[in-house]
């Protein structure tokens, strides 16, 4: 892992924002209730909790900014072979995946006891992965994250919000006991899993 890939990750927050009472939008101030949005600043990696307005003006994919709005979308893909698993690398069973588009390459993180810790992913390994669910080309940089879980041979994969892989990663990191994670994590994983399964929608077959 580099020094710019570290300063990346510790500027990002490892829990999904949550509303307080009396919270406020992060960009303009104005009061915003528990159910509220995200956007992403692109210099800092941070995520900021906004009120829908705030939101809504950096929601534009084609425009050049310097924040991008996060989006709400849930999809679910065919389970991935477990030799593309393989080639990920990756040394545990749950991870997400995005394209940062500071460091101009998909990055990966899986959680643990201490946060969100890098994953080294082989570039050729990501083509792969994308050949075997190509809707994932689709993936919008810095705001949205591929999310996989295996469970012995059965890989699940979602397209998600960035925010509910941080969401996830703070929760992990309450629960963590052990080497392992515990009994606590495996529950919550169970759980939140299958929150994501419900929510989302099948990919389309091919790129929108």
């Amino acid at each position: 892992m580099n020094n710019a890939t570290l300063g990346v990750l510790a500027r990002i927050r490892a829990d999904r924002p949550t509303a307080t009472p009396g919270e406020r939008c992060e960009m303009c101030a104005a009061p915003i209730a528990d159910a509220h949005s995200h956007v992403v600043n692109l210099g800092s990696r941070s995520l900021l909790c906004t009120c829908r307005a705030c939101y809504l003006l950096f929601t534009h994919d084609d425009a050049t900014l310097s924040y991008r709005a996060v989006p709400d979308r849930y999809l679910s893909f065919p389970a991935l072979a477990p030799a593309v698993w393989d080639e990920l690398q990756l040394p545990v069973g749950t991870a997400f995946l995005f394209l940062n588009s500071h460091l101009e390459r998909i990055v990966a993180f899986y959680p643990g006891p201490a946060g969100a810790t890098e994953s080294d992913l082989p570039l050729e390994a990501w083509g792969r992965v994308v050949a075997a669910a190509p809707s994932l080309s689709a993936l919008r940089p810095d705001v949205e994250a591929v999310l996989v879980r295996a469970t012995g041979q059965d890989i699940a994969c979602f397209l998600v919000p960035i925010d509910v892989c941080y969401e996830l990663v703070g929760h992990l990191r309450r629960l963590w006991r052990g080497f392992d994670g515990g009994q606590d994590v495996r529950r919550r994983l169970d759980e939140f899993f299958a929150g994501i399964a419900a929510r989302s929608k099948p990919a389309p077959e091919h790129q929108p």
